[in-house]
């Protein structure tokens, strides 16, 4: 071995360990993302992420398929109010202003709102979201980051369809 190799600093090992960490999340991220788009669509999206909220310590009911007013699922942190609202969608183009309209239009005084696509929202429906504080808009991006978190307390269903493994990898110090 010559004498350069050998003289790889401490800084530099540094980076090369953070940008391998930083692929290695970045790919599992997208792995996630992609198979929730490619085995989840319409209703088995909605029951998801009522799963995904029960893994989150909520309880969940699923509305019957068709003629939900476009409540999709009714959650509740426990016995007493409040009562969220889920709508679920799992389109492939951003959500628009009016589409988070319309679960507002749904809900009842005293209700949240909980809006969970697998996209994004128009600048428009981010705005919108931005002024009504009682609905939180979850896009794919946040919905990959709860999943990540509540991972181990998901059904079996659902860490059979998303097969990850938790592995510590080395990154770089915080400066």
């Amino acid at each position: 071995m010559d004498k350069k190799a050998k003289n790889i600093t401490s800084e530099e090992e540094d980076e090369s360990i953070g940008a391998t960490a930083d692929d290695i999340i970045e790919s599992t991220r997208d792995f996630i993302l992609k198979e929730l788009s490619r085995q989840l669509k319409g209703y088995a999206l909605e029951d998801f992420v009522a799963d995904l909220l029960r893994a989150m310590g909520y309880r969940t009911i699923v509305s019957p398929h068709g003629g939900d007013s476009g409540i999709d699922i009714t959650a509740y942190k426990d016995e007493l109010p409040p009562r969220i609202l889920v709508q679920v969608k799992s389109q492939d183009g951003d959500i628009k202003e009016a589409t988070i309209q319309s679960l507002k239009g749904a809900m009842r005084e005293g209700d949240y709102g909980l809006f969970v696509t697998l996209s994004n929202y128009t600048q428009n429906a981010r705005k919108y979201l931005n002024s009504t504080p009682i609905i939180r808009g979850i896009n794919g991006t946040e919905l990959v980051d709860l999943i990540l978190k509540y991972y181990e307390e998901l059904s079996d269903k659902y860490q059979k369809m998303i097969p990850l493994k938790r592995v510590y990898i080395p990154v770089r110090e915080e400066e």
